[in-house]
């Protein structure tokens, strides 16, 4: 599938690649220091990163998924932190699209338009398999929020946090104001790799909720793990481009080399050549297939709304299924690429001053959501059996679940 070419798509670019650079630019530094790249984020907004897939009639830019995924791309390969910032924000701009016409879908159309973040806050660690501990209440005639929150990535950012909770007996999710004193946030991730995600801890204590925000249910779409999923490939995508990017320039202006070597200089031998050679291939394939996904994604958005319910579903099945396939060659196709660039330099490879081994350790990181061993049995029942995925999961402490001891 070739690289989108459509006006409005080569007018964002225009806009975001300057910055793009420039985020590259500062990439070393910010690892190094373990810096968040808060004033990133912020610039990204300001020249409507997050309104990308808004209709242009609601102030955004209206691009598909696959012109969205190319961008993400190149921000990845810039620097991998970015894209999964904000995919839980790119998922709430999809379920606000598909919420139903209102006062409620208006006023949020208007937020994402004027660059408000949202951030996500699903995951609990210490909660049971199916449960959740956060819980929405009444107290004074307010509706307020309490509960503790890890894998928050992207709120540390954002203006308002996407929270998984329970209303009574019911599973609801809330949006839910970040300035506000009820919201702590601590940037407690230690995950050695997307060090700068923000994928921390976020603690709501009485935090307020307006009844307004309480997000419908009807709003997520079907093929909305299949998104999440896309977001991902896409940093693994950007992270294999950035792995080519530096394999090649690192051996261009090497000119160490080995007695028993088959060149004089490295950028002359056939044996790292190849080496060079495999991993451009990886970088070229990641990409292609996250093309793939992001067509298979686009048509199930087209077909949401369709009446032909069968075609809806179809559709939103496929998007999943290439989304797993997908993850299933990249989770270790670009690890693999991170380890072959360090058999292309040798030793002072290792050394800190290029943080090198950070395309492994993101890619590694970004690999782990969603076990690939589950993905590999899901998408073998499918062509085995014609067996549907599941399109939502849960993870949980089975020891803690009702019923057990």
């Amino acid at each position: 599938m070739p690289a989108p070419t459509s006006s409005r798509y080569l007018a964002v670019r225009r806009r975001l690649d300057p910055l793009i650079a420039e985020i590259a630019a500062g990439a070393l530094g910010r690892e190094a220091a373990r810096e968040l790249p808060r004033a990133e984020v912020r610039r990204l907004l300001e020249l409507g990163f997050g309104r990308l897939r808004l209709p242009v009639s609601d102030g955004g830019d209206g691009l598909s998924f696959p012109e969205l995924a190319e961008i993400l791309i190149d921000l990845g390969e810039a620097d991998s932190n970015l894209p999964q910032i904000f995919r839980g924000h790119i998922g709430f701009v999809e379920g606000t699209l598909r919420q139903q016409e209102g006062p409620a879908r208006d006023t949020w159309l208007g937020r994402l338009a004027a660059g408000e973040l949202v951030g996500n806050a699903w995951t609990e660690t210490a909660a049971a398999l199916g449960e959740t501990g956060t819980r929405l209440t009444e107290r004074g005639g307010r509706l307020v929020l309490n509960g503790r929150k890890f894998y928050s990535t992207g709120s540390i950012f954002a203006d308002w946090a996407d929270v998984a909770a329970l209303s009574g007996e019911q599973e609801i999710t809330v949006a839910v104001r970040i300035d506000q004193p009820g919201v702590r946030i601590n940037d407690d991730w230690d995950g050695f790799g997307q060090r700068l995600t923000g994928t921390g801890t976020i603690i709501f204590e009485d935090a307020f909720v307006d009844a307004a925000d309480i997000i419908p249910p009807s709003a997520r779409p079907p093929y909305q793990t299949a998104l999440f999923q896309l977001v991902l490939l896409a940093v693994q995508a950007g992270i294999a481009a950035a792995i080519d990017r530096d394999t090649a320039a690192e051996i261009s202006k090497r000119s160490r080399a080995y007695s028993h070597g088959s060149a004089a200089l490295p950028r002359e031998d056939p044996l790292i050549q190849s080496i060079a050679g495999s991993i451009s291939a990886t970088a070229f394939t990641a990409r292609a297939l996250v093309r793939e996904v992001a067509a298979a994604v686009q048509d199930a958005v087209d077909l949401d709304e369709s009446p032909d319910r069968e075609a809806a579903e179809t559709a939103s099945t496929v998007a999943e299924i290439r989304s797993a396939q997908a993850q299933v060659i990249l989770g270790s196709s670009v690890t693999d690429a991170a380890t072959a660039l360090f058999g292309t330099l040798g030793a002072s490879a290792t050394r800190s001053t290029n943080a090198l081994d950070r395309h492994w350790r993101n890619a590694r990181t970004v690999a782990s959501h969603n076990p690939v061993a589950y993905k590999q049995r899901i998408v073998g029942d499918w062509a085995i059996n014609g067996t549907r995925p599941p399109f939502s999961w849960r993870v949980g402490d089975v020891s803690t679940a009702k019923g057990e001891s």
